[in-house]
Formats: C-alpha cells, structure tokens, sequence
C-alpha cells in the first residue's frame, strides 16, 4: 500500500516540464518554450488520461482550453501593432476560457452570486478605464465578450465540487489567467506598464496551478482504486 502511494504521488514529478519551459521562456528561448506550459499541459494530461479520454470529455475540453491558449498566444506574440491580430488572439483566449468553463461545469456548477459580483466589478473597469481607451468598436466589443466570458469562466471554476488542493489549485490557475489578462489590458489600452512584469509569470504559474489540479484528482482516483484493490484481496 505504502509502495502504490509512493509511486502515485512521483506524478507529481510531471509538473517538472512546465516549469523548466516557462523558465526557458522567461529567459528568451522562443515561442516554442512561451507556448511549452500549455503544450506540457497537453501531453501530461494525454499520458494521465489517454485510457480514459474517449468518455473524459471534461479532460478533452481542459486540452483543447490549452491549445487555443497556444494559438491566442501565436496571435498576440506576432500582432505587432496588428489590431485583427491581437482580435484574433483575444477570440482564441475565449475559446480557451470557454474550454475552462465546460471542464469546470462537468465538475460543479456556476457560483452565480460570486460570478455576478466579479462580473460587476470588471464590467465598471471595462466602462471608466478601458472603454474610453480602445478606439474600435470591434475590438470594444472583443474586450468585453472575453471580459465576461473570462468571469463566468472564474465563477464556475469556484463552485467545482471537488475540495482542498484539487479544487484551489484549480481556482487559482483561473484567476490568474485573469489577473495575467489585465495587466495585458492595462498595458494595451491605457499604457499602463508599471505590472507588465508580472505577466509572463502570472500565465505561467496559471497552467502550472492547473496542472496541479488535475495531477491531484488523478492521484486521489488511483489512491481510491489502490484501496479498493487491497480491501477487495
């Protein structure tokens, strides 16, 4: 028994490849290494649930949430001074966040009190700070879709039913993405620059708490079927 848990928990261990990616990222090694958390997201949770992914469609939609975020980040990375691309990379980071929200929903419910309060609070941010900023009305209306998108994505990430670690970590990794994704707006739209170093982190650790999660779920499922299998002889 002592032996399944240790070979359970060296799962763990799998969190290694995301963080040497993202501190190769952090050091300038190309868009390969800045996409590498998302791709390690990918792969990890591939060989976790690779038996299980033709029934595991809350697992399909975390993968997919990680390749749009590649994509939305290839768009953003290349846009230079592009407004149809950096529309393109805010459209790719929805479906990401729609792909968060669907894995969060199969796993819980929306905490629509926590939700409508958030929503409230970024939509007066959008109103007074941002709006007046953007000069299109296409990317006007982009912004504000992924804004709230974005908050339902946070608030179904709160009401998962799952408890300690898995659900926190979890929770965490989305508001993170949130928070990653303001610094971006201030820095965008107003020229507010004083936190942009915070976020390639901040995405960074986003996919890393993520991973986390679900590295936790699959540790305790194999725990369950470890003790049900020794109960059982």
């Amino acid at each position: 028994m002592k032996t399944d848990e240790i070979n359970t928990n060296s799962l763990y261990l799998l969190l290694i490849i995301p963080v040497v990616s993202a501190i190769l990222a952090l050091c300038h090694f190309g868009f390969f290494f800045k996409s590498g958390s998302c791709g390690a997201g990918i792969l990890i949770l591939l060989l976790l649930y690779f038996r299980q992914l033709s029934k595991a469609t809350d697992i399909v939609f975390l993968m997919s949430a990680f390749l749009f975020s590649i994509i939305g980040d290839w768009f953003l990375s290349n846009k230079n001074g592009s407004s149809s691309m950096f529309i393109y990379g805010i459209a790719f980071y929805l479906f990401a966040h729609l792909g968060y929200w669907f894995y969060s929903i199969q796993n819980g419910r929306i905490r629509w009190s926590f939700t409508l309060v958030l929503l409230g609070v970024f939509l007066v941010f959008f109103g007074t700070v941002l709006y007046p900023s953007i000069g299109s009305n296409t990317l006007r209306v982009s912004v504000l879709g992924y804004l709230i998108i974005s908050c339902i994505s946070l608030g179904a990430a709160v009401g998962l039913k799952s408890t300690g670690i898995e659900k926190w970590t979890y929770i965490v990794g989305i508001f993170l993405i949130l928070l990653s994704d303001t610094i971006i707006a201030l820095n965008e739209f107003v020229g507010f620059k004083e936190f942009n170093f915070l976020i390639l982190p901040t995405y960074y650790l986003a996919h890393f708490s993520i991973l986390l999660s679900l590295i936790r779920r699959k540790v305790l499922e194999l725990a369950i079927i470890n003790r049900n299998s020794f109960l059982s002889t």
